[in-house]
């Protein structure tokens, strides 16, 4: 998959090149590109805000230099996502579903108060948004869509069922989780994990996700009835 971060703050995504996703990336699992929307503004400052047509507080992204930097990476293939609180919330069924259809992603980071509707009637696919609250701007969710879509990319993570066990993936919260030592600080490791038998392990593992799915997440126990 190629991924193209359209930011006017590349500076920001240092931390995707770091530990499983920086090894995916040094193999060439994924192709990572990070695109400053500055470098595309014909002002003589390289301005890419303005102010709000009919009043508000804040400025808004001129449509000019973010439209030519999205017609710079986009092809017949591309699919182009905005982060935006205004967006659908992101669920790991629909990481899954961008991570198996797409082979070229356009995330746009917006910034200020957000981006010229323009932008968003000529060249967006999807509003995503990561959760119901408001950011200063897009780099932070557009890091969050990288790392969940990266985790569904094949050899990205060590084990090729590492995501089909996970919080979600059933419409359950994951099961809980234990390492050595047996015992710490007088809790000790349930003992049906330590007897061998997988049948037994299978069927707590399941008890415990139902468990943890009604103390933690009762709204998705709802959804499913």
């Amino acid at each position: 998959m190629k991924i193209d971060i359209l930011t006017l703050f590349p500076e920001m995504f240092g931390a995707i090149k770091e530990s499983i996703l920086g090894k995916a990336l040094d193999k060439g699992l994924f192709e990572l590109n990070l695109i400053n929307i500055r470098d595309f503004s014909l002002e003589k400052h390289k301005k890419v805000d303005d102010y709000i047509f009919g009043g508000g507080d804040g400025m808004l992204m001129t449509p000019q230099p973010l439209y030519d930097a999205i017609m710079s990476v986009k092809t017949d293939n591309s699919y182009v996502v905005y982060m935006s609180p205004k967006g659908t919330v992101l669920t790991q069924s629909k990481v899954k579903s961008m991570a198996l259809n797409y082979d070229h992603l356009i995330i746009v980071c917006g910034h200020y108060e957000g981006i010229d509707q323009r932008v968003i009637d000529l060249c967006i696919d999807e509003q995503i948004s990561i959760g119901d609250y408001v950011l200063t701007g897009g780099e932070l969710p557009a890091m969050v869509l990288v790392d969940t879509i990266a985790r569904f990319i094949p050899n990205v993570l060590h084990s090729e069922t590492s995501t089909s066990d996970e919080s979600f993936e059933d419409g359950l919260l994951e099961y809980p989780q234990y390492t050595r030592p047996r015992e710490f600080m007088g809790l000790s490791v349930p003992d049906v994990l330590l007897n061998g038998n997988h049948k037994e392990i299978e069927k707590w593992k399941l008890e415990q996700k139902v468990i943890e799915t009604k103390k933690y997440r009762p709204d998705l126990i709802d959804k499913e009835n």
